[in-house]
């Protein structure tokens, strides 16, 4: 199998970890394609002293998705003390893998070598060996890391919590990009969809009950969409030739949509004011310091 055939069949792992480090599956694509012109490069040039190659792109791959994380200037915040003597829950590596939009938006916040640290071991296994090279530094730094990391993410502070716009721009993205399964995760079971007469005469449904009908109705839809305030409340409407013809009035409870009313009365379109999207969605920023 030659180099090409062995970037190939990487791929995937390596798009999986980028596509966690940087929470943006694009990106995450950029720099795994990054990595392949380095490779490229290098063959070129004659550097055949690639011992390893699986391992040689996973640090490339992972330097890159640092190097975006690091361009995105977070402002410094203050870090959460873990205790050296802390139990260290390292073999509970399938964390990661069991929470949806919100543990993201907690990887988020956590410095750029934390969230290295963090997804490397508990997404995706790694010894901190590996972990500890890929981030120049030593094997216990790498776990201190890894541990500060897990302690923010299975301890969220309040302010952790998605705001009710990251909610409603979630929600949004994901019906854009047809993610079924991000829909389901942000609806509360008992999710309901009605609307206003005048929002009814314009072709919206009345009604409709339960988060699986819910998602289905969003699943895919929703692009001509834009980002609105009705009062202060964060919505999304349907604009046509510049003017908002619909207003998707959101219900947020606990991170979670409870409620979508659409809303067509002239009074109400008269106070809809636009806003700037989150697409991606991009969680309110916290400070960071471990760079």
């Amino acid at each position: 199998m030659d180099e090409t055939e062995i970037f190939e069949a990487e791929r995937p792992r390596l798009l999986g970890i980028a596509s966690r480090v940087l929470g943006d599956h694009a990106e995450a694509e950029d720099v795994v394609q990054q990595a392949w012109l380095r490779l490229d490069r290098a063959l070129r040039e004659g550097q055949t002293e690639i011992e390893n190659l699986p391992a040689w792109l996973t640090t490339v791959t992972t330097r890159l998705c640092l190097d975006r994380l690091r361009a995105r200037t977070p402002v410094p915040y203050e870090e959460v003390e873990v205790a050296d003597t802390a139990p260290d829950p390292a073999d509970d590596v399938a964390l990661a893998d069991t929470v949806g939009i919100a543990l993201q938006a907690v990887i988020d916040r956590l410095s750029p070598r934390e969230r290295v640290a963090f997804v490397l071991h508990d997404s995706f296994g790694f010894e901190f060996g590996t972990i500890a090279a890929v981030l120049d530094t030593t094997p216990a730094a790498a776990r201190k890391l890894a541990s500060r990391a897990r302690a923010k993410v299975a301890q969220p502070a309040a302010e952790d919590v998605l705001a009710d716009w990251e909610v409603v721009d979630a929600f949004m993205a994901a019906a854009r990009g047809g993610d079924f399964q991000r829909l389901l995760q942000l609806l509360a079971p008992d999710a309901v969809v009605g609307a206003d007469e005048a929002a009814v005469l314009a072709g919206t449904p009345a009604s409709i009950e339960g988060r699986d009908e819910v998602a289905a109705f969003f699943n895919g839809s929703a692009h001509a969409a834009l980002a609105v305030f009705l009062g202060d409340r964060p919505d999304y409407a349907w604009y046509l030739k510049g003017e908002a013809k619909v207003v998707f009035d959101f219900e947020v409870d606990g991170g979670q949509v409870t409620g979508i009313t659409f809303r067509a009365a002239p009074d109400v379109l008269a106070r809809v004011v636009r806003r700037s999207g989150a697409e991606p969605v991009t969680p309110r920023p916290r400070r960071s310091s471990d760079d």
